[in-house]
């Protein structure tokens, strides 16, 4: 999955990889498939860094339980 300048990889997991793309408005999070294509599964727009990095963490938590080995 290529990137376009402004863009940074927040973390990996479960086959996906969460994005923050910075523009003049504010900030876009993104989470993409990491396959070849990297298709947007999730898309939203924050007005500060902050409220992203908020969000980002709290999809990064919920996307490693949902990629935890399950037992049983």
């Amino acid at each position: 999955m290529s990137r376009p300048e402004g863009d940074r990889e927040l973390w990996r997991a479960g086959g996906f990889a969460c994005l923050m793309v910075t523009c003049c408005a504010g900030a876009e999070l993104q989470v993409r498939h990491q396959d070849p294509d990297g298709d947007i599964v999730l898309r939203e727009l924050y007005p500060t860094k902050s409220d992203l990095y908020e969000r980002a963490n709290d999809l990064r938590a919920q996307y490693e339980r949902h990629d935890a080995p399950r037992s049983g």
